[in-house]
Order: C-alpha cells, then structure tokens, then sequence
C-alpha cells in the first residue's frame, strides 16, 4: 500500500489503516483523495493478508467533512462525456470490498463524509462527533450519498437530515444505528481495536464469502436471495477454513486460520 500526503496508509499485522489527512480542510475529499481511497479499497479486496480495515481522519476535528468546496478545488469538475463521477465510484469500490471496513469517527462527519461512514460496515464514534447532511444549506442535496443512506437510517429521520441540513449528535446516530458504538476521546481508539480484534480473530474465509454473499443478495426479492444462499452455504465446507474451525471445534480448541 502507498502512503501519500493526503492519505495515509498504515499496515500493522492483518489491519489496514487508511487515514484522510487533509485536517486543515477537515478532512475534505477532493478528487485526488477519492481516486486514492478508491485505488486502496480495491487493492485491499486483492489482498489475502487483509483482514479488515479501519478508515478514519487526521487530527481529532473531524473525520470527513465531505467535498472540498473551495474555489479551485474542482470537486464537482464531472467529465459529463462518462457516465459515473469518480465519488460514486469510491462509494461502489467501499461496498464490494470482501474486507471488513471499521469507522473510526474523530470528529464531524457530513456530507460526502456520510458515504464514507455508509461504506464502513461497522462504526464507533467519538462522543463529540457530529452527523449530517448540510448540502441543502448551499443548494446541493446529498444525491450519491442518498443511494446508501437512505436504507440504512428511518425514513423520517433521513429525510429530516437532508430537507433541514442539521446535525445529529454521536449518541442520536447511536440510536438511529448509524454507528455501533460512542466512546469518549480518551477511549476512542481502545474501542476501536476491540472491535477490530474481534474482526480479525475470526476465520477470514468465513467472512470475505459472507460479505460477497451478502452484498450480492441486497436489493434481491426472499426468493431470489434464499437460492443463491442455498447455493453458498453449499460452498463453505470445502474450505480450508471451514474445515480448521469444525476440527477445533471437535477437538475442542482454539482454531488456526489460514484464510483458504
């Protein structure tokens, strides 16, 4: 993995840590930062060693304040002659990522900021951090993050957000599930690594198939999600891990992933 100036991408055993690093803008994403984190996600997927991955911001501000608005900036500079924008790829690479993707959030988290937190299958939030969805407050509306958000979050709570623009606090995003856990800023990262560690003690095969299955089957109807189940569960046995987990467990011990 790279390290840039604008992302930092730290390695420590079987977790990747990516970090925007622009806390003098919040940690705004222009399009150099979304096609970085793009090109991470998708080489993390590629890579067996990974077992998850914890995305956060610098500093302790904010973990994404969304776009970078600044004149100059060219955030919203869409090549109108493609027919995807490069944030919406960034959001389509975090959902098929066969990774683990754990929210470390340190501070504000708006705008294009919410995909990145939808992205993330688990969350834990500082317990100053703020959520939102600003956007109508410049004449925007939160269009790409809405594909993700809005079936995450109770519909009137959504739309609450996107038609006033104002903030929900870390223990009302608790409530409202968009993050796991709160914790106070002296126990952010210990909650974190807990959560990580119970992530990565699992089986790696177990949980890259179960996350490809269940990213294949969102948006399906019952029965078409039940056969291509059907047909997974099938699968797992045959695999190296599967295998290591049924004999510890008859033997009564603890398993030794390989990740086959």
């Amino acid at each position: 993995m790279s390290t840039s100036d604008i992302l930092i991408a730290t390695r420590a055993d079987n977790v990747l840590r990516l970090t925007l690093n622009r806390p003098e803008r919040r940690n705004a994403v222009n399009d150099d930062l979304i096609l970085r984190l793009t090109s991470a996600f998708d080489e993390a997927s590629q890579d067996p060693d990974i077992r998850a991955i914890v995305l956060t911001g610098s500093g302790d501000r904010a973990f994404c304040s969304g776009a970078d608005l600044t004149p100059g900036a060219d955030t919203f500079g869409f090549d109108y002659a493609q027919p995807v924008s490069s944030y919406a790829n960034l959001l389509r690479a975090g959902r098929r990522a066969t990774v683990p993707v754990i929210g470390r959030i340190n501070g504000f988290c708006l705008a294009g900021g919410m995909g990145l937190l939808a992205i993330c299958d688990m969350a834990v939030a500082d317990s100053t951090a703020k959520f939102g969805l600003p956007e109508v407050k410049v004449g925007l509306f939160p269009m790409q993050v809405a594909a993700l958000l809005q079936s995450m979050l109770p519909a009137r709570t959504f739309a609450e957000m996107c038609y006033t623009g104002e903030m929900l606090s870390a223990e009302e995003a608790l409530v409202c599930g968009l993050v796991n856990y709160v914790a106070g800023p002296d126990e952010l990262d210990a909650k974190t690594d807990w959560l990580v560690e119970l992530v990565v003690s699992k089986s790696p095969t177990a949980i890259r198939r179960g996350k490809y299955a269940l990213s294949a089957t969102s948006g399906m109807t019952f029965e078409q999600s039940i056969a291509f189940l059907e047909s997974q569960i099938g699968l797992m046995p045959l695999t190296g891990d599967a295998k290591e987990g049924l004999a510890a467990f008859a033997e009564k011990r603890a398993p030794k992933w390989s990740g086959t």
